[in-house]
């Protein structure tokens, strides 16, 4: 018996490292999307289990963006999008993914957000945009 083996029989509620790590790394990352990728001034509106989120993206490169949404967020506040998590450990930095929690810091704190139920994207005006 290997001393995973013994590991798994002895603490059955134990999740070993490696396996979650992996769980992650094989996640497809298709149900959601990363901040860099859309538009500057393109706003995403996040539904989670809790609350709805308006999101407009600043400086995708950067992650600025400016939210309201919630009860922390009663006015359009600047921010930072970190990314999602599982609300610790790993953080799938700059992305807004289905089923995952939205970090999201400000000059004040971080704001982990409840599970993201859906992600609606909406184009930047024409007027916002350069040129």
């Amino acid at each position: 018996m290997s001393a995973q083996d013994k590991f798994n029989e002895t603490s059955p509620n134990l999740v070993p490292a490696s396996k979650i790590l992996d769980t992650w790394l094989d996640h497809a990352w298709t149900d959601g999307l990363q901040v860099e990728s859309v538009e500057d001034f393109t706003e995403i509106h996040v539904e989670t289990r809790n609350s709805i989120y308006e999101i407009t993206v600043i400086d995708g490169f950067s992650r600025s963006v400016v939210v309201r949404g919630g009860r922390f967020f009663t006015e359009r506040t600047p921010a930072h999008l970190a990314g999602s998590s599982m609300g610790g450990g790993f953080l799938k930095i700059g992305g807004i993914y289905m089923g995952f929690s939205l970090e999201i810091v400000t000059s004040d704190d971080t704001l982990i957000t409840t599970h993201i139920k859906s992600i609606r994207v909406y184009a930047p005006p024409k007027s916002a945009l350069p040129g």
